[in-house]
């Protein structure tokens, strides 16, 4: 099974990821997991820094 990963950027510059970005996450893994593609981590990246779903346990 592939293992992909998700990355997008926050012009805002505060990487914390909003509920739609969490609620989007979700529907990419479901659309992904029938297809046998893992989605292993999504990554926001701010110029405050970066946020990882999968570290926050988000996902």
């Amino acid at each position: 099974m592939p293992v992909r990963g998700v990355v997008h950027n926050h012009p805002s510059g505060d990487p914390t990821p909003s509920r739609a970005d969490i609620e989007m996450t979700k529907q990419i893994i479901d659309t992904a997991k029938p297809l046998g593609i893992a989605v292993h981590d999504h990554i926001i990246i701010g110029r405050k820094g970066n946020a990882s779903m999968k570290g926050l346990l988000l996902i």
